[in-house]
């Protein structure tokens, strides 16, 4: 490596010393004097450190051939044309890129650097180029060379101590607002020649003559920002401007109103779509169009000359336009075009979620009408094990207690058959607590199920297939376990008023990782216990009661399926 590569390496790793080598080599192009072969080489080398400072393209980007002719015949050009000009043209171009960085940068060290590097560049301007234009006899006044060729560099030893910013002083770090370096620039413009038309035209020395320009520009520019805002009684110059910018928006603006009222009243995500693309003819831009939505497509209006494509996932939209689209039409219609897509993806989340709820209705009644399947099936099972096992002296102990389970059975399945039919309604009715109690002593008769006894209310009614289910689905659930617990008791207990129904065993606790979800979320469970449960946690929400787990200790596990009070939210 080179000595020149490892100087231009460690000026692009440091932004401060980049910047100061430049303004440096410019201050030796400006002594030197525009007519010297020092000045021009200079100049050359000024151009290299300008392309390794400018913030657009990054310094580390491999140079092709189209840039490397560029460079050379933007160097001949300014080697043909070299002169005071050019230097002043040069220098107001770095002074409005160095102040268009002022604008991004809140670390005031950091600001103060590149402030000083602006005023050196103003004071170079002001100072040394524009009175080598003018004509010597405007120059009133003791003359600055010397204070500016051995003063100014002052400038640059000050940057020196500044401290920067991290990010500033990496590669390419800080950016530039481009409107405010031209608005820079030309404010430069307009104090340069304002300067030389107060000479011309009154015949004012130069000195006198930037003094009126800067009091001129100072008058205006106070003015502006005085007529600028908006006052009581006065519309501002703000509200003219923001119009004039925003006119190109308010063709665009009517057709997002029709968007949103078509969203609205329309729930078919392809003739939402459809309808949404056709009110672009109103555009007076659009001709007409096509689009493809997945397996969807269609057309509107009609071709033209020019069209341009505008993809998105799952639309693509292609326009046609009466003319080319300028690169802010293409912004605004790429915009309208993800609004589109946006909209109708939200219908056919919508129409999704319609199905899923659909077919999670039908997964619900379907799961809870297996689980009263299957507890009509335990009962047939119980009945047929109590025939096998009784002997022929029990055989009217055996009618009698078919007489009495075979109705109850064909009962609950005609009301499982009528949940099938119409699910949003609650079949089987009321009984009196007494009487359902009594049923269910029948039922469990030989299983180690005790029911405690107790003084029901005359007036106290619960709904039939609600505690049916929840209770068998209970009882299984615990009998199940006693499979694998030896000597495990089951104990029921009702209130006189029919209001809580407490199911508890005498087994081993529920595990720690089925708790989080029981009741609220089907869970895995070796013994099937969780999907059962949470569909009878539900069942007991939509008919006004709550299913939850009072205790959960060794010896005492117990359910409780209550009555819930009105107005009192489900637990979570």
């Amino acid at each position: 490596m080179t000595v020149l590569e490892r100087m231009g390496t460690a000026l692009c790793q440091r932004q401060r010393w980049l910047l100061i080598a430049l303004l440096a080599v410019v201050h030796l192009a400006l002594v030197a004097g525009a007519t010297t072969t020092i000045s021009l080489l200079c100049w050359v080398v000024n151009v290299g450190l300008f392309i390794l400072w400018q913030p657009f393209i990054y310094a580390e980007r491999k140079v092709d051939l189209t840039g490397l002719a560029v460079i050379a015949l933007m160097l001949a050009c300014g080697a043909a044309w070299y002169s005071w000009w050019l230097l002043i043209v040069w220098v107001v171009m770095l002074a409005a890129l160095v102040g268009g960085r002022v604008m991004f940068i809140d670390h005031r060290p950091t600001r103060i650097f590149y402030l000083v590097a602006f005023a050196y560049l103003l004071a170079a301007l002001l100072f040394w180029l524009v009175p080598k234009v003018v004509p010597h006899a405007a120059l009133t006044g003791p003359s600055l060379d010397r204070e500016f060729a051995w003063g100014m560099p002052l400038f640059l030893l000050a940057m020196t101590l500044l401290p920067l910013s991290r990010e500033s002083d990496r590669p390419g770090g800080g950016m530039v607002d481009l409107f405010y370096s031209l608005f820079i620039f030309l404010l430069i413009a307009v104090l340069v020649l304002g300067s030389l038309a107060f000479m011309l035209l009154r015949q004012s020395g130069y000195f006198e003559a930037v003094l009126n320009t800067l009091i001129s520009i100072a008058l205006l520019l106070l003015l502006i920002g005085w007529t600028w805002n908006t006052r009581p009684g006065f519309t501002g110059i703000d509200v003219f401007f923001s119009r004039y910018l925003l006119t190109i928006g308010l063709p665009f603006e009517k057709w997002l109103h029709r968007l949103t009222t078509l969203a609205s009243s329309e729930s078919e995500p392809e003739r939402f779509l459809s309808q949404a693309l056709v009110e672009m003819l109103d555009l007076p831009w659009v001709d007409g169009g096509t689009w493809i939505a997945g397996a969807r497509s269609g057309a509107f209006g009609k071709p033209s000359r020019f069209s341009h494509e505008f993809p998105g996932q799952p639309l693509l939209l292609t326009l046609h336009t009466r003319h080319k689209l300028s690169p802010a039409l293409i912004w605004h219609f790429h915009l309208l075009a993800q609004l589109a897509n946006e909209h109708y993806l939200a219908k056919l989340r919508t129409r999704e979620l319609q199905q899923v709820s659909y077919l999670r209705a039908i997964h619900e009644t379907g799961a809870r009408l297996t689980h009263d399947v299957k507890n009509l099936l335990q009962s047939l099972n119980n009945l047929c094990f109590l025939a096998q096992t009784m002997s022929g002296n029990d055989d009217d102990r055996l009618d009698l207690l078919l007489q009495r389970q075979l109705p109850q059975i064909t009962q609950r399945l005609q009301q499982t058959l009528s949940k099938l039919q119409k699910p949003q309604t609650e079949a089987g009715g009321v009984l009196p607590a007494e009487m359902w109690w009594t049923i269910q002593q029948q039922r469990y008769a030989t299983a180690p199920v005790t029911f405690a006894a107790a003084e029901f209310q005359a007036d106290a009614l619960l709904p039939t297939a609600l505690f049916d289910s929840i209770t068998d689905n209970l009882l299984q659930n615990a009998l199940l376990k006693g499979r694998a617990e030896s000597g495990l008791r089951v104990h029921l207990t009702l209130a006189a008023d029919a209001s809580r129904l407490c199911v508890c065993d005498t087994g081993s606790p529920i595990g720690e990782e089925v708790l989080g979800d029981l009741l609220r979320a089907p869970v895995a469970s070796e013994n099937g216990l969780g999907v059962g449960l949470y569909h009878a946690a539900q069942q007991a929400e939509s008919g006004g009661y709550e299913l939850r787990l009072t205790s959960n200790v060794a010896g005492k596990v117990c359910f409780e399926l209550c009555r819930r009070e009105p107005g009192t939210p489900p637990a979570v």
